[in-house]
């Protein structure tokens, strides 16, 4: 379907009333009441249609690359303008929960051969086999990142607890029993690995906003490409604390298995 130029219909002659997109109407320079030209094909004779409603966009994955207008208009109308008949290409029904979907699959596709009927939640993965590709990509990354900075904060932690070496030895000196001290650089790391997470939610909170107003800007869809949720918080800093309480462990168990004199060099 074309749309050719802004028109000016007769009373005489029949007008379509269309519902277009934002994303038309904004590249268009289109408002309500608007009348334009609609045509089966570029250049050929078509029907004036007038704008009545301006519809936002849908947050569908598989429409986020596509450069195409949506125009809505009614059955009838769209019928005769592209001399299509009575055949359609597809059509949407609405079921009423799981098992009326299974009895609507199996009626349908058992009325004749030559098409199938599909869940939308089927389609929606069918189109969106890219974005599940890049989803286990991230994925990929996220557990390679998470090793990387695990061993990281592991040599850091070492090299920390390695520094209050001679700390650690006068306390042994005073009687401090191993727990005690292993306990204390546990609950440092902790509190440390605490608030480090703390400061990486409030960044990565501003990255997915940052990611979002510019995405949505450039595909002027209103999709989500970046989300901050309460259960990826939670693994988030549930995971950084772990992680630390782990490295610290390791760092002070390391250390206080040496005899306080050789922590003095001795």
């Amino acid at each position: 379907m074309a749309l050719l130029a802004p028109a000016f219909a007769s009373a005489q002659q029949r007008i379509l009333p269309i519902a277009i997109d934002e994303r038309l109407a904004a590249d268009q320079h289109l408002t309500l009441g608007d009348r334009i030209l609609l045509a089966a094909e570029p250049g050929g004779t078509g029907d004036t249609a007038v704008v009545v409603a301006i519809t936002k966009r849908d947050a569908d994955p598989s429409e986020v690359a596509r450069r195409e207008y949506q125009i809505r208009l009614h059955l009838t109308d769209l019928q005769q303008l592209i001399g299509y008949g009575d055949r359609v290409d597809k059509f949407a029904l609405a079921t009423r929960g799981p098992r009326a979907d299974s009895a609507a699959l199996a009626r349908i596709n058992d009325v004749a051969f030559g098409f199938r009927a599909y869940r939308s939640a089927d389609i929606a993965v069918r189109t969106s086999k890219t974005f599940q590709v890049v989803s286990r990509f991230h994925r990929a990354i996220a557990g390679i990142t998470i090793v990387a900075s695990a061993i990281f904060l592991l040599c850091i932690l070492l090299l920390k607890v390695d520094e209050r070496r001679r700390d650690v030895a006068a306390l042994r000196l005073m009687g401090i029993s191993r727990r005690s001290v292993v306990t204390s650089v546990v609950i440092e790391a902790a509190l440390i690995a605490f608030v480090g997470s703390g400061l990486g939610v409030v960044v990565g909170w501003i990255g997915s906003l940052v990611i979002n107003w510019h995405y949505r800007g450039l595909y002027r869809t209103p999709l989500a490409f970046s989300i901050v949720t309460p259960g990826i918080v939670g693994a988030a800093v549930g995971l950084s604390i772990l992680l630390g309480v782990g490295a610290g462990l390791a760092a002070a168990v390391r250390l206080v298995r040496l005899p306080p004199l050789t922590l003095f060099g001795r």
